[in-house]
């Protein structure tokens, strides 16, 4: 048991690399908090105290961690609210370079040069050159009005 708990400084410094790891592959701000609780137990680990106090620390450490700052980090880093920067398209103007009609999708250029899907949302005809506003983005297709 002596070699066990000679141990246990290691095994918090493998979760706290486990967790920086699947943090650094999913950038959710979900095991980050595990890392962080697992620092200390680096050293608690080190002192003579058994392994399901160490446990029920890292567990409270976790929940506390969650509860009271990932509320504050998501906000201050603003995590989950647009995973692309699409949806700054609302509002911009394109220029339509195939014709729109009721039925048939038409391609528009943004002014950054991509080429985009556009129809519109009440179905009426919109001609090649015109310039059209866009009012929202569903998926890789543009709704535009006139």
């Amino acid at each position: 048991m002596i070699i066990f708990s000679n141990l246990l400084p290691w095994l918090w410094l493998g979760v706290l690399v486990i967790c920086c790891v699947i943090e650094a592959l999913t950038l959710g701000l979900t095991t980050i908090w595990g890392a962080i609780a697992a620092f200390p137990l680096i050293f608690i680990a080190r002192t003579s105290l058994p392994l399901k106090w160490q446990l029920l620390i890292f567990a409270v450490l976790v929940l506390v961690l969650v509860l009271f700052t990932r509320p504050f980090v998501v906000k201050k880093l603003k995590i989950g609210k647009d995973k692309t920067n699409v949806n700054t398209m609302v509002g911009e103007e394109v220029l339509i370079t195939k014709t729109i009609t009721k039925f048939e999708k038409g391609e528009a250029k943004a002014k950054n040069g991509v080429i985009w899907s556009v129809t519109t949302a009440d179905g009426n005809e919109v001609k090649e050159g015109s310039v059209a506003k866009v009012i929202s983005v569903d998926g890789n297709t543009l709704t535009v009005a006139e």
